[in-house]
């Protein structure tokens, strides 16, 4: 793992263009699949039913791609470390995108480059776009621009 590491959200004014990461590698386990579709109502086969998924396109249960997602605020801090905040805020995500499934059991990891940074609302507003890579896999399994505004 390598995390870049700021003393203050100051910093990251002079950090646009930045590469970050790879994160440590996680495993998609069928459980956790399991949970986020009993956590969002989403049941779908494809997720669920290792039995049935076995004959569908993809040969096994695949992870929603919302769940893939959901995991770049777990991948953020394991790239970006943020010292002497008073606290860091979710402020949205852009140009969500799933070019290819996270199989059950696959790992995966993210990067990520700082594409903007800018003061706002008494705190630097940073854009990380994350990529979330699938071991093996030709395409990434989701890229995101997450907006984030840490605060001294």
């Amino acid at each position: 793992m390598s995390t870049y590491i700021v003393e203050s959200p100051a910093e990251l004014l002079n950090l646009v263009g930045t590469t970050l990461g790879p994160s440590e590698p996680l495993v998609i386990e069928q459980e956790r699949i399991n949970q986020f579709a009993d956590a969002t109502g989403d049941h779908q086969w494809i997720h669920v039913d290792p039995e049935k998924a076995k004959d569908g396109p993809f040969g096994t249960t695949i992870a929603h791609g919302y769940l893939t997602l959901s995991l770049a605020n777990w991948f953020l801090p394991q790239l970006l470390q943020v010292n002497n905040v008073s606290m860091g805020v979710n402020y949205g995500a852009e140009s969500i995108r799933f070019p290819s499934t996270v199989p059950v059991n696959s790992t995966i990891r993210a990067t990520g480059e700082i594409t903007s940074a800018e003061e706002a609302k008494g705190g630097v507003k940073v854009v990380v776009r994350i990529t979330i890579t699938v071991e093996g896999a030709e395409r990434p399994a989701c890229i995101v621009d997450t907006i984030s505004i840490f605060y001294p």
